[in-house]
């Protein structure tokens, strides 16, 4: 895997989430606790931008269906059998990059 700058960490507040891009994939940045997590940006249901979703302590839920991932892992949480890729993320001074 590919370490890629997506953003600063000025760029994305506390309890937060934005979507980046990453050698042509569309990630979900969070900055969740003082920590920054990638997942993939899209639900697997139909579609859900999950960088638009419901925020609630380390839980995504998505705009479109209510389904729910745990942004630290990728794992599903409602339904827990789905779930969507996580990335490594590594901040440099002030620069976050996720390995793609």
């Amino acid at each position: 895997m590919k370490a890629v700058k997506v953003a600063t960490v000025d760029d994305i507040p506390e309890g937060t989430a934005m979507m980046v891009q990453a050698n042509g994939k569309d990630i979900a940045l969070f900055h969740i606790n003082g920590e920054f997590y990638a997942i993939d940006n899209l639900c697997p249901h139909q579609g859900g931008s999950l960088s638009e979703g419901f925020i609630e302590g380390s839980k995504v839920t998505c705009p479109f269906h209510s389904w729910q991932f745990d942004v630290t892992s990728g794992q599903g949480i409602m339904p827990p059998s789905e779930g969507v890729k996580s990335y490594p993320v590594d901040i440099q001074g002030n620069d976050i990059y996720v390995e793609v």
